[in-house]
């Protein structure tokens, strides 16, 4: 049970890219919501929920996974995507509002995604220092700091494209 719940219910077995699987919740959730204009601070909520169930769900059950493949930071786990590809949407409620055509809504939804996941696997400085936190840590530290630096470039291309 506790390698299902660092999958994602499986998502991290899936035999192609399981991180990027592992992402695709939120922002399918994210896209959605926006594209039914939900309020911005239901958005934020559901995000910021996603990001603590999926860090709590990696630390406490990732090292499970570790014990069974033997690797520290064992493919299958996804629930550190889970978590960072929340954080990139957390603070980005804005494109819910009614002036926000569906098409703007879902290409800011698909950006955040890219963002988050070129974060996720370049690991740049800081990023890749957070790995060698121990067991669980480690596998969700890094992605929470590529969640945090992919939304930071989300607001600027966002309100850049917006306010331009």
């Amino acid at each position: 049970m506790k390698r299902l719940l660092a999958s994602c219910f499986g998502l991290g077995r899936l035999p192609i890219a399981p991180g990027t699987w592992g992402s695709l919740p939120p922002t399918i959730i994210f896209g959605l919501m926006c594209q039914f204009h939900v309020s911005g601070i239901s958005i934020s909520i559901v995000m910021a929920a996603l990001a603590i169930a999926g860090s709590i769900i990696c630390v406490r059950f990732a090292p499970a996974a570790i014990a069974a493949t033997g690797k520290n930071d064992p493919g299958e786990v996804v629930a550190d995507e889970l978590a960072g590809q929340a954080v990139t949407f957390l603070v980005s409620p804005f494109v819910a509002i009614s002036a926000v055509s569906s098409r703007d809504v879902w290409v800011a939804a698909v950006l955040g995604f890219f963002l988050f996941r070129l974060f996720d696997i370049a690991k740049p400085w800081p990023i890749r220092k957070l790995e060698k936190l121990p067991k669980g840590w480690g596998i969700l530290a890094d992605d929470l700091l590529a969640g945090v630096f992919a939304a930071i470039v989300l607001q600027i291309i966002i309100r850049l494209w917006i306010g331009g």
